[in-house]
């Protein structure tokens, strides 16, 4: 797993193509979802359906973002730790505090 670790210095991440794949099918299906309600909108559609729609947006977005938690502990977390580097502890519990 070696190519999945980041670089502390320059804080970017590789990812596999399997994983850009995952998260961009993810990412496209939140953004079909938004246009849906954006269309809703404009179709003037009652509000309850339109809520209904939002909440499924709210738990497609907190599931990517745990996806993205769960990755980066076992990448670059597991990574940094390995290297005596444990800045990102702290990002960490961030992260449970803004996405649960």
């Amino acid at each position: 797993m070696s190519e999945q670790k980041c670089c502390c210095c320059s804080r970017n991440k590789i990812r596999t193509e399997e994983e850009k794949n995952n998260l961009e099918k993810r990412i496209n299906r939140i953004i079909g979802q938004m246009n849906g309600i954006k269309n809703m909108i404009e179709d003037d559609r009652y509000c309850s359906d339109i809520i209904i729609q939002l909440s499924a947006i709210d738990k497609a977005i907190k599931s990517l973002a745990n996806l993205m938690i769960d990755n980066h502990i076992r990448t670059c977390v597991v990574e940094h730790i390995k290297n005596d580097d444990y800045s990102d502890i702290e990002d960490i519990s961030t992260f449970f505090k803004r996405f649960q």
